[in-house]
């Protein structure tokens, strides 16, 4: 998985438009994120199809960045969160941002992006 960031202005009809452009070529918003900071929103999103997605958001003059974004399962019990944080944290490793993708009683879905893919997926993986 891939995923985008881009900042918007924080006006009204911002997230509308580029989200119509992602619609308009067939493409399916899997999981966003937005905030606004000092007049800018700040949308990080992934989509099934980060090919066209790259084209659109390069079409309409979308500056982006994007990352890999590596996916975990936990125990859906307290403290699962916790370990997997602590360890990547020993290692040295980052999260940059964490999307609870779904819940059950039978785990916790989670995608992440970090300063050090390789590490990470190593750590998560043991």
């Amino acid at each position: 998985m891939t995923e985008f960031s881009v900042t918007l202005a924080n006006r009204p009809g911002q997230l509308a438009t580029l989200a119509r452009r992602l619609a308009d070529a067939g493409i399916n918003i899997e999981t966003l994120a937005a905030m606004a900071i000092d007049g800018e929103s700040l949308l990080r999103f992934m989509v099934d199809d980060a090919a066209a997605a790259r084209r659109v958001l390069g079409e309409a003059g979308v500056r982006f960045e994007e990352r890999a974004v590596l996916d975990t399962f936990l125990p859906n019990q307290p403290g699962s969160l916790a370990s997997v944080a602590e360890d990547l944290a020993v290692a040295g490793v980052n999260i940059d941002t964490i999307y609870l993708l779904h819940s059950s009683a039978e785990g916790l879905h989670f995608a992440l992006t970090v300063d050090d893919t390789e590490t990470a997926r190593t750590k998560l993986a043991s």
